[in-house]
């Protein structure tokens, strides 16, 4: 609607300040054309809204205006409260902050909004570590996330999970990422993925160095980094290389797997489905397949099989006088 989208460039300048036709028009995701129309409109409604000519030209708000206009619609008053996640927060000593500024943004809301976010806060808690995991101890989440800030290179003692475990690392920290209630930092160059939890030392200060203790070292970040973009690829990258087998099962009624496709694309005649499943190995494959009991029957690979044979196998002899002797 253009009433929005109104709304959305006079926010859009007052939080960036100058920008060009171009600029608004990919962040509108309309034309050029369009924005210069909309600037009219704005003009004629009396918003001091000014545009330069030449290179280093663009659209402007006079200096000193501020609209109070919020232009929150219900959902995304909701969604903003709903994101605002207050562990993360307080793991990163911004809990107060937090607290402080959804109350201010509460107070400049309409009556009718108050009472929608009131419902959110009342209907929806987020907790992100999973249920039989401890939360890990991160005691050096606050500086990590103070050089993130500040631009500031880190010195840390890592332990990794192959030889040699512990080894020293030159961090340059673009960025921190909550998964799973576990916290991470990426960092250059590279850049790379490491786990806050596992930074067993940490110093702004080279300690190779024979220059003075207390100096620090700043680093620039690269402009085109998107945190977000890179997680992403982590991410596939990492199911990529995590999921080097396959295997292919058969799946009692209901029983579902993640990741697993059909093999046939059907149900075979006594209800069961034969799937495809990706696995990282065959000893990994080997416990969680085990878990499934009897509502799983793997046929590939044929080590894969032979194994679970031979754990059953084990299984039924231990267990096997209980069956005999009716055990209680």
């Amino acid at each position: 609607m253009k009433s929005s989208r109104l709304v959305s460039i006079l926010l859009l300048l007052q939080t960036r300040g100058r920008m060009t036709a171009a600029q608004l028009a990919e962040a509108l995701e309309v034309s050029v054309r369009t924005v210069y129309r909309d600037v009219e409109a704005l003009g004629a409604a009396g918003v001091p809204l000014y545009g330069d000519a030449g290179h280093a030209g663009g659209y402007r708000l006079l200096d000193g205006y501020r609209t109070r206009l919020t232009g929150l619609t219900t959902d995304e008053a909701e969604a903003l409260f709903l994101a605002g996640a207050p562990g993360p927060a307080a793991e990163l000593g911004l809990g107060p902050v937090l607290a402080a500024a959804q109350l201010k943004v509460r107070a400049a809301l309409p009556a009718e909004l108050r009472e929608h976010v009131d419902r959110i806060s009342g209907r929806f808690h987020l907790d992100a570590p999973g249920w039989y995991a401890d939360a890990d101890q991160t005691p050096f989440l606050h500086t990590v996330a103070d050089a993130v800030w500040n631009n500031r290179v880190l010195y840390a003692m890592y332990r990794r999970w192959r030889e040699p475990t512990d080894v020293r690392r030159r961090l340059e920290p673009y960025g921190l990422v909550l998964k799973a209630g576990r916290w991470y930092v990426v960092a250059g160059p590279g850049p790379r993925t490491f786990r806050v939890d596992q930074i067993l030392e940490l110093t702004t200060a080279d300690p190779t160095s024979t220059g003075a203790a207390d100096s620090v070292e700043e680093f620039v970040r690269p402009e085109d980094f998107d945190l977000a973009a890179y997680w992403t690829a982590h991410q596939r990258d990492f199911h990529d290389r995590l999921y080097r087998g396959e295997a292919v099962v058969r799946l009692a009624p209901g029983v579902t797997l993640a990741r697993a496709v059909p093999v046939n694309g059907r149900t075979e005649s006594d209800g069961w489905t034969l799937m495809s499943v990706p696995i990282e190995s065959v000893e990994h494959a080997h416990g969680e397949f085990l878990r499934l009991g009897t509502e799983i029957e793997v046929l590939a690979p044929p080590e894969l099989r032979d194994r679970i044979a031979r754990t059953v196998a084990q299984l039924a002899e231990r267990y096997g006088n209980l069956l005999t002797d009716g055990g209680d």
